[in-house]
């Protein structure tokens, strides 16, 4: 008779060791990971931890008041909240207040700086063609005449810096205007991202010489080497309109610029992303690629520029009135891409990236006021939270040690593990995507408690019915896992997707009551398959348990186990003799 072939069950029961062996190692990873970034407790959140709580004032430009609504403040707030979390800051929290305020409050620990930064800055980006520059205070002209430069790349579709022209020749006065005016008038038609309705540029109307006069004496007048004059340069104009603006080619030099009107702006760019050049040695630079008609519009300027002598074959990159490269070309750029290049380190180009990938603000905010945010009050709430956890696990326990007295020891030591990788998850999951504990994500993982002790109960009570249908218990635990395992997957699915849907439909904190609630019901999942199992397995073989004492949790007598299982032999029939 051929022996009986081993089951997947039998295979499983018989190695229940690696699947211990795997958990534990990943427990041990994880802390090691844990230990490695340095943060060895989770991130808190600004109601646990404090933070900073940062007041914005909408501002209207003159005659545009009625700007300041309820839709604009609200796109405004969605904006803001991309930004922040687009730095990591998931725990950050933007709302309105009133009819011009919002409030931005960012938990302590990350780069609230940073993130100062992100939320007051509109994000406004144009380009516009280059007319003149020098180096701020260096005495040079502004005059159009040839400067070192590198050429822009029309496969590539990147454009270089170009090089100071303050080395250049010194003209006239008269030439100076002369030049700036013809310049001015050259460009006099409507800028390409304006639509066909905009007027033209001041140099082709009657007045047209005079508001040249005016520009050339604001250009002479300006210093960019003075933050206050920086701020303030080209205030009032508008993208249709010639301007003056500063830009930084150094750490501390500055060029001042006269500027042509805007021919493509941030609404045409559709991504942009920070990437490090180490085989050009550009450092890191912001790449952008435009949308169909921002790629038309790209091109055609590029093209013009082109055919123009320096500093005229430049385009200014100006983002809120302040040139951040200002690269020169060769020849149309076509395909849509381009590249940002200047002084940036991984920081300032990320944060460059972020907005224009977000968008500019639909209005202009002010720093009312910036405040400190005190934990006490949060801390006394997660004082008494954590009080309440440790009661209602406390009852757990005494109810496992009552009701199921040796098994509660699997149970108890699962809810170690359980608590081990939520611990060192978390941890690992504030330097990574930036997610911080407040008080509902630690009211979800007092709510998880219950769930990882009824997928327990489950398992021990299918273990239990085997047994009380009068089996053994290594057979009743082999034949009790897989009706108890679909039960907690069921179980289990139905929270995650509780949790999914709650997380996607709300906003702010109670988004972290849902991700807490989702991960550790995930966590559940695998605790009870790699441990509680295996672990159950293995001291079934144990001397203590499978004799069913009465301490156990399994004996048979207090369950009301039938007889054993006895296979029955039927009467044989009486041997006939010859006799007979």
């Amino acid at each position: 008779m051929a022996a009986p072939k081993k089951g997947r069950n039998a295979s499983a029961q018989s190695k229940p060791g690696r699947s211990l062996a795997l958990i534990l190692i990943a427990i041990a990873a994880l802390t090691g990971g844990m230990f490695a970034t340095g943060d060895t407790t989770p991130r808190l959140g600004i109601d646990l931890a404090g933070g900073t709580s940062i007041t914005l004032r909408a501002e209207a430009e003159p005659g545009q008041e009625s700007a300041i609504n309820k839709t604009n403040m609200n796109t405004a707030v969605e904006i803001m909240e991309r930004r922040v979390n687009g730095l990591g800051v998931s725990e950050s929290e933007v709302q309105t207040q009133g009819d011009k305020n919002i409030i931005v409050n960012i938990p302590k620990g990350t780069n609230s700086k940073e993130a100062r930064a992100q939320v007051g800055t509109t994000a406004k980006l144009y380009f516009r063609p280059v007319i003149a520059t020098e180096v701020s205070g260096g005495g040079a002209t502004p005059t159009p005449s040839p400067s070192a430069s590198s050429s822009a790349s029309g496969d590539s579709g990147k454009a270089t810096p170009s090089a100071s022209p303050s080395g250049s020749p010194s003209a006239s006065p008269t030439t100076q205007g002369r030049a700036v005016t013809d310049a001015l008038k050259a460009d006099s038609s409507p800028s390409a991202s304006a639509s066909s309705s905009a007027s033209p540029s001041a140099s082709s109307t009657p007045s047209g010489d005079a508001a040249s006069g005016k520009l050339e004496a604001q250009y002479a007048a300006l210093d960019c080497r003075k933050e206050a004059v920086r701020a303030k340069a080209g205030d009032g104009a508008k993208p249709t309109e010639p301007t003056v603006a500063c830009g930084q080619n150094s750490a501390d030099q500055w060029e001042k610029y006269i500027l042509g009107p805007a021919e493509v702006d941030g609404t045409d760019v559709d991504e942009a992303k920070a990437v490090f050049q180490a085989q050009t040695g550009a450092g890191w630079t912001v790449t952008m690629k435009f949308t169909d008609s921002g790629s038309k519009k790209f091109a055609t300027t590029t093209g013009k520029l082109a055919k123009n002598q320096p500093p005229q074959n430049q385009f200014a990159i100006v983002l809120d009135g302040e040139v951040v490269s200002a690269p020169s070309v060769s020849r149309s750029i076509a395909g849509g891409n381009a590249e940002i290049t200047g002084n940036f380190n991984q920081e300032s180009a990320q944060s460059l990236a972020n907005m224009l990938s977000y968008g500019a603000l639909p209005l202009t905010f002010s720093e009312d006021s910036v405040t400190t945010v005190s934990p006490a009050l949060g801390g006394e709430q997660l004082k008494a939270g954590l009080i309440a956890g440790a009661i209602g696990l406390a009852l757990v326990i005494i109810y496992l040690l009552v009701y199921y007295r040796g098994l509660s020891f699997i149970a108890i030591l699962s809810l170690l593990v359980s608590a081990a990788l939520t611990y060192t998850i978390m941890s690992l999951l504030g330097p990574t995507i930036g997610f911080a504990l407040n008080l509902p994500a630690v009211c979800g993982a007092i709510v998880a408690i219950g769930i990882t002790a009824d997928s327990f109960i489950v398992f021990f009570e299918r273990v239990r019915d085997e047994i009380r249908e009068g089996r053994s218990l290594r057979p009743a635990v082999e034949r009790a896992w897989p009706r108890a395992r679909r039960t907690i997957l069921v179980s289990d699915f139905v929270s995650f997707l509780a949790a999914a849907v709650l997380f996607i439909v709300t906003v702010g904190k109670v988004q972290g009551f849902a991700f807490t609630l989702g991960l550790t019901t995930l966590l559940d999942v695998v605790v009870v398959f790699l441990f509680t199992k295996p672990l159950l397995t293995i001291l079934a073989r144990r001397k203590f348990f499978a004799s069913g004492h009465s301490w156990s949790g399994l004996d048979p007598k207090r369950l009301g186990a039938r007889p054993p299982l006895r296979r029955t032999r039927r009467p044989s029939a009486p041997i006939e003799t010859k006799e007979a």
